[in-house]
């Protein structure tokens, strides 16, 4: 537990000096309730003489006595006094626990871990590792943040506003989930986000099929004064994703200013780098000729990346290709690296990990790794604030490691992309993938087989395919009557539209918990969920109810530091005793 983070005030001593500080904190009271005897004395490590922290409730001083223990007093606002001696250096009774705890400050010393600053040598040191600790300090500098954990965007507006509201108010990011939503719920959130006062971000998913949409979206975000977006499922550089990144960018003191920050999304080397470069000349001057850029600020754009943050979308929900974090972190880094220092940018593109996160010990790799920041994205649609239905929330709660698969792709449909979906309880995979093999294999909808017709009708669509396109003809019609005069051109097209339909509508159903077609949700979920459910089994944290975003970023980040420091114990040469590798949530990490 940071005693001085939860202070209003805070008095150092330390070598005869005096050091005075101000803080915002206002929970030192429930701090104490929660802190163990290490917590105390660690506020004396660094040759600290005495502390005393306050605020209204409650006032704490700790100092050294010179018989080698500890004076501890508590003061109350009521007067209370309460006073206790403690060792400055003290034996640990329960090593697990205390190695789990990264407030607590260890050595290890003559067979027998202490807690406490070392007075002398010591074969391991573990200073205290908090969330706060995590990731790169410029990354958590740039938005504000207190931890370098970001919650991913769930397309539909799954992550909501509810969940990006209650991340922000705990100093975390998440985007707002904008893909497949229509502009005008877009804005509706972007309306409430921007007068938040909190850390928000929005996605700005790819969309090769409606490029216009594309580009009205980042006309949305650039009048909104959107800051951060996430672009995700990007196969390439579009005018578009640079002209927001490019939006209002300028010279200080003769330093470029970029005031928008992109983060890049992607599984491929090859994907990452056209996002770690400054952006194509052609590009550029495309962007001069349209008015979105002067030529001043084309010859800035010379020198900053397309995305200064790539996060490295290993085996994800949705979107993915599947590959291992442990291959993509290493990969992109070096990549950024060569890029960075070939481009002269002074600092390196940092990489994000995203995919397979969905434990402490898989949340503490990434670091190993080298990731600047964490991306979690299944585990949040099994919370209470993400904006799907109960029904699924509970299929999510129940799924193992094992039980997703991959399915067609509603937004890229035609070019046979696929998303990883949930496979226990639903026939969307198959029923999607029968809907493409008919899309390739035939002309038109006329040219289906009759018995396969009949099939699809019965088993699929529930209803004729004629009222299917009828529905899919009204709704083209007012969106972009383009579609529907390419359709009457081209019957392949009019086919496509018309299976996009079920893959489209599968997701509706499954958000809003429609029960006739619970066999049709498409659930976008990686293997995380499963590695999640597994580590919460039998703990606080297995209802769907108590898995509120913030709390499980909290349980995964505290976890993480466990995991960390009992790795570099063991790094250490240190025997460590059984059931250490067993980081169940903390308690402690729940608001």
């Amino acid at each position: 537990m940071d005693l001085r983070a939860s202070a209003a005030t805070t008095k150092t001593w330390r070598a005869g000096g005096l050091e005075e500080s101000l803080g915002t904190g206002s929970g030192l009271a429930r701090a104490l309730d929660s802190a163990g005897p290490g917590a105390l004395v660690g506020l004396l490590a660094d040759g600290v003489d005495a502390v005393e922290l306050g605020d209204a409730e409650v006032s704490l001083r700790v100092e050294r006595e010179a018989n080698g223990l500890v004076r501890v007093r508590t003061t109350w606002a009521g007067g209370d006094v309460a006073e206790q001696f403690l060792p400055l250096e003290a034996p640990v009774g329960d090593v697990v626990e205390a190695l789990h705890d990264g407030s607590r400050r260890l050595h290890f010393r003559d067979g027998a871990w202490y807690e406490g600053p070392a007075s002398g040598r010591a074969e391991c040191v573990l200073p205290p590792l908090l969330p706060e600790m995590l990731g790169n300090p410029a990354f958590r500098a740039d938005r504000d943040l207190r931890v370098a954990y970001v919650a991913g965007a769930m397309a539909g507006g799954i992550a909501g506003t509810d969940l990006v509201l209650a991340m922000g108010e705990a100093g975390m990011l998440a985007y707002f989930g904008a893909g497949g939503l229509p502009l005008e719920a877009v804005e509706a959130a972007l309306t409430q986000l921007a007068g938040s006062g909190r850390p928000f971000g929005f996605n700005l998913l790819h969309n090769p099929v409606e490029p216009g949409v594309e580009s009205r979206t980042v006309d949305m975000y650039l009048a909104h004064g959107v800051r951060d977006v996430d672009a995700s499922a990007f196969m390439g550089l579009t005018p578009s994703v640079v002209r927001y990144r490019l939006h209002g960018i300028h010279e200080v003191d003769g330093k470029v200013v970029v005031p928008n920050r992109l983060a890049a999304k992607v599984s491929r080397p090859e994907v990452a780098e056209p996002f770690m470069r400054p952006a194509p000349d052609a590009m550029l001057a495309e962007l001069v000729a349209q008015g979105s850029l002067s030529e001043a600020q084309a010859r800035m754009a010379r020198h900053v990346p397309v995305a200064a943050d790539i996060t490295a979308e290993a085996d994800s929900g949705g979107h993915t290709d599947r590959r291992p974090l442990s291959a993509l972190i290493p990969l992109f880094r070096r990549l950024a690296d060569r890029v960075s220092r070939e481009q002269g940018y002074g600092s390196r593109v940092r990489v994000g990990a995203a995919g397979g996160i969905g434990d402490p010990w898989s949340l503490a790799a990434a670091f190993q790794l080298g990731a600047d920041y964490v991306m979690t994205g299944s585990v949040n649609q099994c919370t209470p604030e993400a904006a799907t239905s109960d029904t699924v929330k509970e299929m999510l709660s129940q799924a193992g490691y094992a039980d997703v698969t991959e399915g067609p792709a509603p937004d890229m449909f035609e070019i046979g992309a696929q998303v990883q979906v949930l496979a226990r309880g639903t026939m969307y995979a198959q029923r999607a993938a029968r809907l493409y093999d008919l899309y390739k294999g035939c002309e038109s909808l006329a040219a289906i087989p009759p018995a396969e017709r009949a099939r699809v009708e019965k088993q699929i669509f529930l209803r004729p395919i004629d009222e299917v396109w009828a529905e899919t003809e009204a709704y083209w019609s007012a969106r972009d009557p383009r579609e529907v005069e390419r359709a009457l051109r081209e019957p392949r097209h009019q086919m496509a539209l018309t299976f996009r339909w079920y893959l489209g509508m599968s997701s509706r159903w499954a958000r809003v918990g429609e029960g006739s077609r619970k066999r049709d949700y498409q659930i976008w979920c990686g293997p995380a969920m499963g590695l999640f459910n597994d580590w919460v089994k039998g703990s606080w944290l297995e209802p769907v109810e108590q898995r509120g975003v913030v709390t499980v970023a909290r349980a995964l980040t505290w976890g993480a530091c466990g995991a960390l420091r009992v790795q570099a114990a063991r790094t250490a040469g240190i025997v460590l005793p059984e059931g250490v590798d067993s980081l169940l949530p903390a308690r402690g990490s729940a608001p």
